[in-house]
């Protein structure tokens, strides 16, 4: 990348303050003499790429480890081929983030690839938990096998929540930021920027759900123009989003909803012994009053939404929680299990299914929630002692962790604890932008929540999916049998998904 010489005075805008900073202003102009050629090899077959790695995509970057971007193009598109029929021209830009817990994060590469600080998780067998991380293991690329069908790669690093400047909305402005370089150097680069298509995983997943739902949104214009972001727009075509961590200030709601009445938990473990075995625990009674009173909380929301099925009829629960949305969430599960006993899974251990003739015709959903099992305490995501990741999401450039719910404000268990903008909590679910007026929402959606993922209520990926529906748009939703929190378990299912919407 050209780096042009001088500073310029860039507003850096963060937890809704301007500070000034002098910052070297770089070169948006995509250089297609800087990079290197990699030989790739995927299954046996060996292929070329151009590697254009740590492009600065904004003018004033805040932080230059994060805020660059790897595009990978194969190099046949150099020599006028083409690959799985796309062309030069023609080729969908695959947009993989590697955003997990929220946390500072790089761009992809065509080798391993970390998220979060974290390794993502390979397949599990059946049954078994990841305790809330996501555990080492080898799996394929989703960089290379993207390239291998054609697609031409670009992933953006971007900032997270462990630093003053990577609090909320910081992650998502940058990314937005990435689409508009891609966007603004569209014809002198092989790929088609109309046909983008994100990718992520938990909060990464958040992160690709709400940038097809808030293309273009003017509240993050004052940002993305502090970072002097390319003047183009930030609308993506495809959204790959698995077990999104995202609608966060109903999220602990949602969860008590699912977990109400399960009194057991699995610790959470990060670091060097992720891999061990979770420690059972039993919540307290205090924990279980707040979950209890969260429980009662959901229904109002889920009803506030008007949520339609497919049949056109207002999904809704009654003050128990009960009712037909709660019948439609079975009804993915159940989907999910006939899905695995046509693949040939044995499911003849889990007695509260109930299956005739080869066909899954029901399910004992408290026996199923039982056999998931709680993994967070309750509130799961806004703690009462601002201790989560979400916590530190929310937090300032003087205030490390803030509550984002009027319920964790109310109940707080620390002295003079704060609520973060609403703007910018407003500006974290991708629930507030879809069907918004001047937005441009994605058309085309994928999204995986697994049927044994308990890292969030499978309502939150399901009212997600149901709101897309309801505004018109093509969702492809999906309760995976018995994957734990994870994703880029279904390679050839994804692309093939993607060919689909793009020839």
């Amino acid at each position: 990348m050209t780096i042009r010489t001088g500073a310029v005075a860039a507003f850096i805008c963060l937890s809704g303050n301007l500070f000034a900073q002098k910052k070297t202003e770089y070169n948006l102009e995509f250089n297609p003499q800087h990079y290197q050629t990699q030989t790739l090899t995927l299954d046996g077959k060996t292929f070329k790429v151009r590697a254009f790695e740590k492009i600065v995509y904004v003018k004033n970057p805040v932080d230059t480890s994060r805020q660059i971007m790897n595009i990978y193009i194969p190099e046949t598109y150099y020599e006028g081929g083409a690959v799985n029929g796309y062309t030069a021209e023609t080729a969908p830009i695959f947009f993989p983030n590697q955003i997990g817990g929220y946390m500072p994060a790089k761009p992809a590469t065509t080798g391993n690839n970390p998220m979060g600080g974290m390794p993502l998780m390979a397949n599990r067998p059946q049954g078994t938990s990841d305790g809330g991380v996501m555990g080492a293991g080898k799996k394929q690329s989703a960089v290379v096998v993207a390239m291998s069908k054609g697609y031409v790669v670009a992933s953006a690093g971007a900032r997270g929540r462990t630093t003053n400047t990577g609090k909320a909305p910081a992650a998502i402005v940058d990314l937005k930021a990435a689409i508009r370089y891609l966007k603004f150097n569209d014809q002198k680069m092989p790929g088609d920027a109309q046909k983008i298509i994100s990718n992520g995983t938990s909060a990464g997943g958040a992160m690709s759900s709400l940038l097809g739902a808030n293309g273009d949104n003017s509240d993050y214009e004052p940002y993305l123009s502090a970072l002097g972001a390319a003047p183009a727009s930030d609308e993506i075509f495809g959204v790959s989003a698995y077990c999104p961590i995202t609608n966060l200030d109903h999220a602990d709601m949602a969860y008590e909803w699912q977990f109400n009445g399960i009194n057991t938990y699995q610790n959470r473990r990060f670091g060097p012994d992720a891999t061990n075995s979770p420690t059972q625990n039993t919540l307290s009674e205090q924990q279980i009053k707040v979950s209890s009173e969260l429980k009662t909380l959901f229904p109002a929301y889920l009803n506030s939404l008007k949520l339609k099925d497919k049949t056109g009829k207002v999904l809704t629960l009654d003050p128990s929680g009960n009712g037909n949305f709660k019948e439609l969430i079975k009804s993915y599960v159940i989907a999910s299990a006939q899905k695995a006993l046509n693949q040939g899974t044995d499911l003849t251990k889990q007695i509260w299914l109930k299956i005739d003739n080869g066909k899954v015709t029901d399910i004992d959903f408290a026996a199923y929630l039982n056999y998931m099992e709680r993994q967070k305490t309750p509130p799961a995501f806004d703690a009462l002692d601002v201790s989560t990741p979400e916590n530190q999401l929310f937090g300032t450039s003087q205030i490390d962790k803030q509550h984002f719910t009027d319920f964790g404000v109310k109940n707080s268990t620390v002295a003079g604890a704060t609520k973060a903008n609403q703007l910018e909590i407003k500006m974290m679910n991708p629930m507030n932008y879809i069907g918004a007026s001047a937005t441009k929402t994605a058309a085309h959606w994928r999204i995986r929540h697994g049927s044994k993922d308990k890292d969030t209520g499978l309502a939150i990926s399901v009212i997600l999916g149901t709101y897309l529906l309801n505004n018109g748009k093509d969702v492809n939703l999906e309760l995976p049998w018995d994957k734990p929190h994870s994703g880029d378990y279904d390679l050839d299912e994804l692309f093939t998904w993607a060919d689909s919407i793009c020839k």
